[in-house]
C-alpha cells in the first residue's frame, strides 16, 4: 500500500552517496517522485531500478554542482518534465581533513566549490522557478563541524548557515529554507530532511528502515562520534 500523501517534485543532489540514497529511499516510499544527481551515473541508476522496483516513481541524471549551467540542466529537465520542482535537497559535499600547515590548496577549493558553490548553484537554478510557483522547500545539509582537521570545511559549513539564514529572510514565507546538519545517525538525518518536506507515517511494514541498530541508525538522536584521524603535517 502506497502512503496517502501530497505527492511532491524532489531533487536530490548527492544521491550516489550513503545519505542522498536513504534519502531517496524514504521519500519515494513516501510516495514522493525523486529525481537524483550525481556524478557516477551507475550509482544512480541502480539506486533508479531499486526505487522502480519497490514501487516507487525516480529518474536520475549526472550532475556537477560546481558548474552552474549543468546544475540548471538538471533542474530545467525535471521541471521540463514535471511543470514544477517543489524541492531541492543540496545534498553534494566535499570533507577531506588536513591541517591548515599543509597548505593544500586543491582541496580549499575542492571543499569551497562543492559545499558552497554548490549550493548557491542549486538556490540560483531553483529559485526563480519557485517564486514563479510561489512555493518550494530549499534543504541545504551542512558537512559535519568541529572535526580534526576540518577548518576549511568549518567554514564552507558556517558560510552556508549563513547564507540560509540570509535567504530565509528575503523569502518569506512562501519558500522555505532548512539547514540540516548530516552528522547525526542515518536514520535521525535522513527522518529531519523528510519531516522537513512534509509529515511521514512512522516506520512500518512498508516504510523501510536506513540501518540496524548496530549501525549507528535507530532512533537515537545523538551525534556520530567522528574518529580524529592522524593528519599529515
Amino acid at each position: 500500500m502506497r502512503h496517502a500523501t501530497k505527492r511532491k517534485i524532489v531533487l536530490i543532489t548527492g544521491a550516489s552517496g550513503a545519505i542522498g540514497a536513504a534519502t531517496a529511499r524514504v521519500l519515494a516510499a513516501a510516495g514522493h517522485h525523486v529525481v537524483l544527481g550525481a556524478r557516477r551515473i551507475d550509482r544512480l541508476q541502480a539506486l533508479v531500478a531499486e526505487l522502480r522496483a519497490a514501487g516507487g516513481s525516480a529518474a536520475c541524471r549526472t550532475v556537477d554542482v560546481t558548474d552552474a549551467d549543468d546544475f540548471q540542466s538538471f533542474v530545467l529537465a525535471a521541471h521540463a518534465r514535471h511543470g514544477r520542482v517543489d524541492v531541492l535537497v543540496n545534498g553534494a559535499g566535499a570533507m577531506p581533513l588536513s591541517r591548515m600547515e599543509a597548505l593544500k590548496l586543491k582541496e580549499w577549493d575542492r571543499m569551497i566549490d562543492v559545499n558552497l558553490r554548490g549550493v548557491l548553484y542549486g538556490v540560483a537554478a531553483v529559485l526563480p522557478l519557485m517564486q514563479v510557483a510561489r512555493g518550494g522547500r530549499i534543504i541545504n545539509l551542512v558537512q559535519c563541524e568541529g572535526m580534526a582537521g576540518g577548518a576549511v570545511l568549518d567554514a564552507t559549513g558556517s558560510a552556508v548557515r549563513t547564507l540560509s539564514a540570509g535567504l530565509r529572510r528575503e523569502v518569506g514565507d512562501d519558500i522555505g529554507v532548512t539547514v540540516i546538519d548530516p552528522s547525526g545517525a542515518a536514520d535521525t538525518v535522513v527522518r529531519a530532511i523528510a519531516d522537513a518536506i512534509g509529515p511521514l507515517p512512522p516506520v512500518g511494514p512498508s516504510f523501510p528502515r536506513l540501518s540496524s541498530p548496530h549501525d549507528g541508525g535507530g532512533s537515537s538522536a545523538r551525534p556520530r562520534r567522528w574518529p580524529q584521524p592522524a593528519l599529515p603535517r
